[in-house]
């Protein structure tokens, strides 16, 4: 099978015959909202949102196993009607032809030759990066015969025009709403109405498909119904307009019909011509949803034209050219360079389709998860750090006063629902990803200000963690003593700013500062333990698949992470101090100060703490008083240190496994039995240095060796395991978790059992899903963490096997990028829409290349592998810091290896900067560095002769 490869140096590539491969598929959006997915055959499907597609909603298995696609057939007298798509009943029999697709940021073009030779063919499609939702193709044909060919073309585009609900729910009744109207260009579907048996509602959407050719002719007609095009012995692969002249004659529908109560389709009649040899001739079209009638034909007049088409072809190469200019990669090695665009262009995607509006989709109904919305941040902040402080203050209106938050982000900056399946249910790490996402804010910019900001608090009848209901206020304004009960994902009255919000006692709009309600969260986990004294798993935590341990299941891997946190806070309380912010405190969070207020919890005892969650929850239940304390920030930094130590230490010392083997890890979780999962587990004695002493007692691994690797990662990166434990996990890792032949580091062992008392995912195949496949996400993390922890051989060893799973088309069969997860065949699945893209491009950047921030200081710290310079001298990277571009290049003249080198002599745009050492990298204060971008030129040089 054949590779793609890379055509130039802006991540635009070739794959040959790429119509072999079944289910790959090819992203056209737009940043007005605009989402489509296009295949080599012209299959896919277009929306810009859950009720309103363009095309028949579609997902992976639609795509080999639907006919009716995006098309163009060329009918020529005395030749049977011939497909650019390769439609046909008898190419798709013969599969002699030359097909082969070039692609790049963001467009597709799919090339086609004719077995006969007569015919060349192809069909470029992209999604003018301005503001209509809109897809443009030019499709041309060129006479590669020494005669003259009699011709006309007859192009297809498969209409729906209504909600995706309506594909199993009313298909044929909705279908009966349909009005096609046939215009001068195209077509034009306008639904009499919109359909939902909650209450209908008069239509406002035009769905349509207008055209011109290269020779300035608008179609003859349209054939407006599928049915029609079709005929009764037909299919959309031997339809009997294209392959019956007389049919065809009889059901053109010329401008001014209307067709109504019918699947529609834009389905267009050209002229006939003569093409003469080496001539070519251009069909533009544009297909797209718009709000009247009037703007659909303003953007054909824009673009159905060669003129057009250039510019918006050209506006496209430069807008998305544009995007992922902020992070680039210079090495040895340019076939990782342009990979690295596809994956940083990743986190865009997920931002205009969430995760739901590719073939492979998780929630299916749009909009993102809370996780997507903060981890998503990670890669703007390097790349489009102008509006993330605004983004990242929006966010924290979905936090409840309980420490929990709506799961589901709308369209909007700020829009939340509390769930997409109105489920009563609580994640415990989301109110982890929070402080990840802020401290690296922080980080990069300098900006304490952030977290003395104050923001609203979502409201809704949930409340203790989903485990009770309370009344809301109905509507803003209300008196405090008017309360209805809502369903769960329904939300409070809003505030000013238009967000689901909570209301004090007294019916004032509440709002705390940025670091309250990352305090909160944090808390709020803290006294949440089960009988380990681990956070309770509840319904789930990263690992979606763990949500059948709602009881007495435990995640002590998220509980290492929420420590790590509580150790950032205590040091963000201090910064603030220094730097003159008062930080308030709202009484009833005062509960869960225990030692601040001098009421300690004994931190051993889980009863203890959550006998002190309980008494927060009863105190805030009618919502808060709304009175502050301002904290003495020497006590309250103490507090969450101790908190945050306590936590870390009881996982170090109690938490640590041995396999039969010798050989030792981190348990990640317990079961709804209360038992530990992992491993034979070790009870009692405090680990000290490599050496673990403790008595054996009967486990939960009796059928095999047991080990996650998210257990694993949280507790390299939190700081959990100490240098030697580190060492072990990467030994037990490397021979329970790591498999070369899928890519990499499974998520798990195979537990060899259904287990109903942990998880759903138990239940998959394993090697799929959250079932032990070499799940991206976690893998990408564990690099991160390795990297954290100084292990550079281990964790490069992780990036590469991504990268060269993902790149080697034989396997992946998929485009340039990381998919979600590989199944067991090394098949890439959930392709673009992973927050692994996020990972991998904060990896690369601040810890392969070293180039991050600390409090708005500047890191140059590497890790580069001399394999890495691939016998060069200078690699670069370009990231944003501190609202500036700056481009960072390691000079490494002796071909030195990660550990034999240290970062020495700095220029900052030719000029010598001072700057602190700090191990083998340096810092340079953020007061250093000029108001403009900059280029770093930083020399390695070797330890020994540097010391």
């Amino acid at each position: 099978m054949s590779q793609w490869e890379f055509t130039g140096n802006d991540g635009a590539f070739r794959l040959e015959r790429a119509d072999d491969v079944r289910g790959i598929y090819f992203p056209i959006a737009n940043e007005a909202g605009y989402m489509a997915s296009i295949c080599p055959d012209g299959g896919g499907d277009a929306k810009t949102d859950q009720n309103h597609f363009l095309t028949p909603p579609v997902s992976a298995l639609d795509l080999h196993n639907t006919r009716l696609k995006r098309n163009a057939w060329v009918c020529a007298e005395g030749r049977e009607p011939w497909s650019i798509t390769g439609a046909s009943h008898g190419q798709k029999s013969c599969r002699d032809e030359h097909q082969h697709v070039e692609a790049g940021l963001l467009w597709h073009r799919s090339m086609r030759n004719s077995s006969s030779g007569e015919y060349e063919a192809e069909m470029l499609t992209l999604s003018p990066p301005e503001s209509e939702t809109l897809e443009l193709s030019r499709i041309r044909l060129r006479n590669a015969s020494s005669a003259p060919l009699e011709l006309s073309m007859i192009s297809v585009f498969p209409l729906y025009g209504r909600s995706a609900d309506s594909l199993r729910d009313h298909r044929h009744v909705t279908s009966l709403l349909n009005q096609v109207q046939v215009a001068e260009q195209g077509v034009h579907l306008v639904p009499t109405m919109s359909f939902d048996e909650r209450g209908h509602r008069k239509n406002a959407t035009v769905y349509s498909v207008l055209g011109c050719d290269s020779r300035g002719s608008a179609p003859l007609g349209a054939f407006p119904d599928l049915e029609q095009f079709i005929g009764e012995a037909g299919d959309a692969e031997r339809p009997s307009v294209v392959f019956d002249e007389r049919y065809r004659s009889r059901e053109l529908q010329m401008a001014g019909t209307c067709v109504t109560g019918c699947e529609a389709l834009g389905a267009l009649q050209f002229p006939a011509i003569t093409l003469l040899p080496e001539d070519e001739y251009s069909l533009y079209l544009i297909s797209g949803i718009f709000s009247s009638t009037a703007d659909a034909e303003s953007a054909a007049k824009k673009y159905c034209s060669a003129e057009g088409f250039s510019r918006a072809y050209d506006a496209n190469r430069a807008f998305w050219a544009a995007k992922t200019a902020p992070v680039l990669c210079a090495m040895y090695d340019s076939r990782f360079e342009q990979w690295m665009r596809w994956v940083s262009v990743q986190p865009i995607l997920r931002r205009i389709y969430g995760c739901s509006f590719l073939p492979y989709h998780d929630y299916g109904r749009g909009g993102r998860g809370w996780r997507d919305l903060w981890q998503d941040c990670l890669a703007l902040l390097l790349m489009e750090p102008g509006d993330v402080r605004k983004l990242l203050l929006s966010n924290f209106a979905g936090v409840r006063f309980d420490g929990t938050n709506a799961t589901i982000v709308g369209s909007e900056p700020g829009s939340f629902i509390a769930d997409r399946n109105s489920i009563p249910r609580v994640w415990m790490d989301h109110g982890a990803w929070p402080v990840l996402t802020v401290k690296l804010y922080i980080d990069q910019t300098g900006d304490l200000g952030l977290l003395a900001e104050e923001q609203q608090y979502f409201s809704d009848s949930l409340w203790a963690r989903a485990t009770e209901r309370v009344a809301v206020t109905p509507k803003a304004g209300a008196e405090s003593g008017t309360r209805t009960e809502n369903e769960p994902g329904a939300a409070s009255a809003s505030g000013d700013g238009g967000h689901p919000c909570l209301r004090t006692t007294q019916g004032a709009v509440y709002t705390g500062s940025v670091f309250e309600h990352l305090l909160l969260q944090q808390l709020s986990a803290y006294f949440n333990v089960g009988d380990h004294n681990c956070i309770r798993l509840e319904g789930a935590d990263w690992n979606d698949g763990l949500d059948m341990a709602t009881e007495k299941g435990e995640s002590v891997a998220f509980s290492s992470l929420y420590a790590a946190n509580l150790l950032w806070l205590a040091e963000a309380v201090e910064r603030l101090h220094i730097a003159g912010y008062a930080i308030e405190i709202a009484e009833e969070i005062l509960i869960l100060l225990d030692r601040y207020t001098g009421q300690e919890v004994d931190d051993d005892n889980p009863s203890a703490k959550q006998d002190c969650l309980r008494r927060f929850f009863a105190a805030a239940k009618g919502g808060p008083c709304g009175r502050k304390s301002r904290a003495d920030a020497s006590a309250l930094a103490s507090d969450l240190r101790e908190k945050g130590t306590h936590l870390l230490q009881h996982v170090r010392n109690h938490e640590w496994v041995k396999g039969a083997g010798g050989q030792a890890w981190f348990n990640g979780y317990y079961d709804n039995r209360g038992k530990r999962v992992e491993g034979e587990p070790v009870e009692g004695k405090r680990v000290e240095g490599e050496h673990v002493e403790g008595k054996r007692v009967e486990g939960d691994a009796s059928s095999g060796t047991r080990m996650t690797l998210t257990g694993q990662v949280f507790s390299l990166l939190s700081g959990a395991a100490t240098p030697e434990q580190v060492k072990s996990v990467i030994a037990a890792a490397d021979q329970f978790l790591l498999d070369p032949e899928v890519g990499g580091y499974r998520l798990n062992t195979d537990f060899g059992e259904v287990k109903l008392d942990l998880g759903r995912c138990f239940g998959f195949a394993y090697g799929h899903k959250e079932n032990g496949a070499m799940f991206s996400h976690m893998a990408v993390m564990y690099a991160y963490a390795l990297y954290a922890r100084g292990e550079t051989a281990a964790a490069s060893k992780v990036m590469k096997m991504m990268y060269g799973a993902a790149a080697t088309f034989e396997r992946s069969r998929m485009y340039p990028g990381l998919p979600e997860y590989f199944d067991p065949k090394g098949r890439g699945l959930y392709c673009y829409l992973t927050g692994s893209a996020s990972w991998y491009l904060l990896t690369v950047v601040t810890q392969m290349f070293g180039v991050r921030g600390s409090w708005g200081d500047l890191i140059l710290s590497p890790q580069l592998e001399a394999e890495q310079w691939n016998g060069g001298t200078t690699v670069s990277v370009s990231t944003c810091f501190r609202d500036r571009q700056l481009r960072v290049e390691y000079n490494n003249p002796e071909k030195l290896d990660a550990g034999h080198y240290r970062v020495g002599r700095v220029l900052i745009n030719g000029s010598s900067v001072e700057f602190q050492r700090d191990g083998i990298g340096v810092v340079i204060p953020g007061s250093n560095l000029p108001d403009a971008d900059m280029v770093i030129t930083a020399q390695l040089e070797n330890i020994r002769s540097g010391a």
